[in-house]
């Protein structure tokens, strides 16, 4: 098997693109249990955020595989197949393995280093997990990955910064709106969240850091928008509230999840008349971090209002340096050795087992039949008990050597012929071996 990443990002395809390909709820569901029953595909999982969708599959056949996966994509996400695959990329092996890596690293962000991703990739293995769509391959890939992104993170200045979209899109605004900073964005503003979910958690924590006067979280299921408004001291509302609370807000941040748009072109037009008459100052801030758009495109342009959405953050830089970029590489290229020698040792592990296994029961005959033969000298069994020791002092030493080094060798050009050596020159059952692998095996399907 190997491991099979077919994806689009900000990168490769345009905001219009990726607001068609988002994939997510019931369509994310039922993507992953699709792909899992395509013939060449044993585990999967998708990583499916505002600015990517990427489905990592453990495959036996590339190209099989790549059509099946092409054409699910194209099923669930609503654009065809043919329209969607000029924006698709595809690694293979240690290329997909790097690259999962990095993305969990924020290196594939349209943020360089920005911290969310690390949860999210997270967030995917899990549902992958719920969905039954994942198993051992996967799963030790998706540690590998988080591993390595936190390693960057507490390693390196990746994200010094602490930039993520939502502080991006704030100093963007601040900067549209009044020639300020982003901290300043906030700061004595009304501010109005539209949705619950992760990112709107992240608004509403950074709203209330930045002293913002007062906090509204609005939600399509009310009790979702009180959880989240009790965290912060804000106001819960339900969407059919929106027109008033736009109304009576400075900033609107928007991150729904919605398969439709939210925010209509009427609702700000009313909300912008409604600021007027209330004689509060400055344009009407709308940060629209939805994929797709939470906010109607025909909202931009509308006197008095500024709309902060996803095709303005990915022209944004970063404040990552290449210094700390080069550092996670490294980091990214050591993970991705250590975890080759890790496959290599297990390849040749039953081999190894099955030797000591072999040793051993060599050595029990042996002191059992010496034991005979002492016994009737009157020999202690203390003495008897202290030879046994030494006997197989002597064999694990004998015997650490070889298998050390064949576990090094493995991965090694050719790196299979050590471990068949051992098998012939030591005359290892070919059944013992294979036991050895199977009850690895087993256990490894239990846990």
């Amino acid at each position: 098997m190997s491991v099979l990443v077919v994806g689009l990002s900000h990168k490769s395809a345009p905001v219009a693109i990726l607001e068609r390909a988002a994939v997510s709820g019931d369509s994310l569901g039922k993507l992953l249990r699709d792909v899992a029953q395509a013939e060449p595909v044993a585990e999967v999982f998708v990583v499916s955020t505002c600015n990517r969708v990427e489905v990592y599959a453990d495959v036996d056949r590339f190209h099989a595989a790549v059509t099946a996966i092409c054409e699910l994509l194209g099923r669930h996400c609503g654009v065809p197949a043919q329209e969607l695959t000029g924006y698709l990329y595809v690694h293979y092996e240690d290329r997909a393995i790097s690259h999962l890596m990095a993305v969990a690293c924020g290196l594939e962000s349209m943020v360089v280093g920005e911290g969310q991703i690390l949860g999210q990739v997270r967030s995917a293995l899990k549902f992958a997990g719920e969905q039954g769509t994942v198993g051992r391959v996967l799963s030790e890939l998706g540690r590998l990955a988080l591993r390595t992104g936190k390693r960057s993170r507490t390693e390196t200045g990746i994200d010094r910064a602490g930039l993520s979209l939502l502080t991006v899109a704030i100093e963007l605004a601040a900067q549209s709106a009044a020639g300020s900073s982003g901290a300043e964005a906030l700061a004595g503003r009304d501010v109005l969240i539209v949705g619950a979910g992760s990112m709107s958690a992240l608004a509403a924590a950074t709203a209330t850091r930045s002293g913002a006067t007062s906090i509204v979280v609005a939600n399509r299921t009310r009790s979702h928008a009180e959880r989240l408004a009790a965290d912060v001291s804000a106001i819960a509302a339900g969407l059919a509230d929106l027109p008033a609370a736009m109304g009576a807000a400075d900033v609107v941040i928007s991150c729904t999840g919605a398969a439709g748009q939210v925010i209509t072109r009427d609702m700000v037009s009313v909300a912008v008349s409604a600021r007027t008459l209330a004689g509060r100052p400055g344009p009407l801030v709308v940060l629209d971090l939805a994929m797709p758009r939470d906010v109607e495109p025909a909202v931009d342009g509308l006197p008095g209002v500024v709309l902060i959405g996803m095709d303005l953050l990915s022209d944004h830089g970063t404040a990552a340096t290449d210094e700390d970029v080069l550092a996670v590489r490294a980091i990214i290229e050591a993970e991705l050795a250590a975890y080759h020698s890790a496959i290599d040792a297990a390849r040749v592990a039953p081999t190894v087992v099955a030797l000591r296994a072999k040793a051993a029961k060599v050595v029990e005959a042996e002191l059992a039949r010496l034991e005979g033969r002492l016994n009737s000298d009157g020999l202690s069994g203390h003495a008897l008990d202290e030879i046994a020791q030494t006997v197989r002092r002597v064999v694990d030493k004998l015997l650490h050597a070889p298998t050390v080094r064949v576990k090094e060798l493995a991965g090694s050009p050719g790196g299979e012929e050590y471990a068949a050596a051992l098998r012939v020159l030591f005359d290892l059952d070919p059944r013992a071996v294979e036991a050895v692998t199977r009850a690895a095996t087993e256990q490894e399907v239990r846990s």
